[in-house]
């Protein structure tokens, strides 16, 4: 049995706070790799080009060097607009109206909001190719026929597309969501009070580095492993009617 010095609440809570970020990221990476499957199998060149640029992008730079970008970098880019922003404003209008004195000078950004914005973006691009594989794995006869039938467009999407799309998609999103549960460890670099950061507090605190990154590590198995059991049920599902 791990001591952990009376640390245990303290990493129950960055345990929860690093869940909750994993879920909030998951859902916009999702919602990005829709539409980066969309626009990149769309007939539109200008759609196909952006998804492109911005697979290309993520999937070539390094996950910690994105997350310092666009936590510290970002948040430099989006004062320096304030800023300017204020200046132009000031020079148009009095300085004396009052809704030009209530502009912020400052907009400091959340670290959560931050690891959330990152992480999802990140993987957006990578949830863009897993559904653009699942998306072209599907017979386009089927679709034809439920077009020949009568079918409008979103109920074709939605009985004959969307099912056959998740079920084919579902290992490679499964690989990316454990992937972005164990990336969520970057989120301590900028300051967020993850299990990590907790855990690197804990270790120096008490000169027991190998009891608090043993016990986040075993944190993060459990987290791994009910995820692997819970995509093995969904993919059962989802495959039933293919055996």
């Amino acid at each position: 049995m791990l001591d952990l010095q009376g640390y245990e609440a303290s990493i129950a809570k960055g345990a929860l706070l690093t869940i909750e970020v994993a879920v909030l990221s998951l859902i916009l990476a999702m919602l990005l790799g829709m539409l980066g499957a969309v626009a990149k199998i769309s007939p539109y060149r200008w759609a196909k080009g952006i998804a492109t640029v911005y697979t290309t992008i993520i999937r070539g730079i390094p996950d910690l060097v994105l997350m310092m970008l666009i936590f510290f970098g970002g948040q430099i880019l989006l004062n320096n607009t304030l800023y300017s922003l204020n200046e132009t404003l000031n020079g148009w209008f009095s300085s004396g109206d009052e809704w030009v004195q209530y502009l912020p000078d400052y907009i400091d950004v959340s670290p959560f909001v931050a690891g959330v914005l990152t992480i999802g973006f990140i993987f957006g691009a990578y949830m863009a190719e897993t559904f653009r594989g699942a998306i072209m794995a599907v017979d386009k006869g089927e679709m034809e026929a439920a077009k020949a039938y009568g079918m409008s467009a979103t109920l074709a999407f939605r009985r004959i597309l969307l099912p056959q799309m998740i079920r084919h998609a579902l290992p490679g999103f499964g690989n990316n969501w454990l992937v972005l549960l164990k990336t969520t460890a970057l989120v301590s670099i900028i300051g967020l009070e993850d299990m990590v950061r907790i855990g690197s507090l804990a270790a120096g605190s008490t000169k027991m580095p190998f009891t608090f990154y043993m016990a986040v590590s075993i944190i993060f198995l459990i987290f791994t492993s009910i995820s692997t059991g819970l995509l093995k049920l969904v993919e059962r599902k989802f495959s039933i009617h293919t055996r």
